[in-house]
């Protein structure tokens, strides 16, 4: 047989380069590099990202249970984040992206009115910046206060982080750990990514793999 008329599985890759060792899982390239130590970056782009839009003013909107500038957990793997007004971006599982649309489509199908469930997964990239001093990385970069009074557990904002228009939501890990989720337009993950190591580079950071 030809080699070249072979059928071969696709594989997905994010636009940030992963650092070895590198694997495919779940039909992702993806570092699966391990690390200990006390501030870690990790390229989390493989997860599943499903946005809703919806008028703010809306029946939907008025109903919805996740508060714009908010984020909450309906399941242990499961993230759903009030983006902007009407407007909700979910996060889940690697490969869950197609149960994540199904669901949500039934969700909207009563509401009356136009709202869309889009799937963004290979469209955007999802950093998590994590461990001791993750906020005072994110504050040389970004403007916003990330004092817990301001801006706690499961809140939610978007700003301009290393000039570039980014949706941060503050995810705290199970252990307690302070915990930051970075999500930006697919075309500026690899400077996104770029310039947290940089800001981080003078407290200890490493690059954990999402494998």
């Amino acid at each position: 047989m030809n080699p070249s008329t072979v059928a071969r599985t696709p594989i997905a890759r994010s636009p940030v380069a992963p650092t070895a060792p590198v694997e495919v899982v779940e039909g992702w390239e993806v570092s699966t590099r391990r690390s200990t130590a006390a501030l870690q970056l990790a390229d989390l782009t493989w997860l599943a990202k499903v946005a809703v839009k919806a008028d703010a003013n809306g029946a939907f909107s008025t109903r919805h249970p996740t508060a714009f500038g908010s984020a909450r957990r309906p399941s242990a793997d499961v993230l759903e984040i009030g983006s902007d007004p009407g407007g909700w971006l979910t996060i889940g599982p690697v490969g869950g992206a197609a149960e994540l649309v199904e669901r949500l489509t039934v969700e909207v199908a009563d509401a009356g009115e136009l709202v869309s469930v889009i799937d963004l997964t290979h469209g955007r990239v999802l950093l998590r910046l994590s461990g001791e001093n993750s906020d005072a990385v994110l504050a040389k970069i970004c403007a916003i206060d990330l004092a817990d009074m301001v801006t706690p557990n499961l809140s939610a904002f978007r700003s301009s982080v290393a000039k570039l228009v980014t949706d941060v939501v503050r995810d705290d890990l199970v252990d307690g750990t302070r915990s930051y989720l970075l999500h930006c337009e697919r075309s500026s993950g690899q400077h996104l990514f770029n310039c947290v190591v940089d800001a981080g580079a003078e407290f200890g950071i490493d690059i954990a793999g999402s494998g």
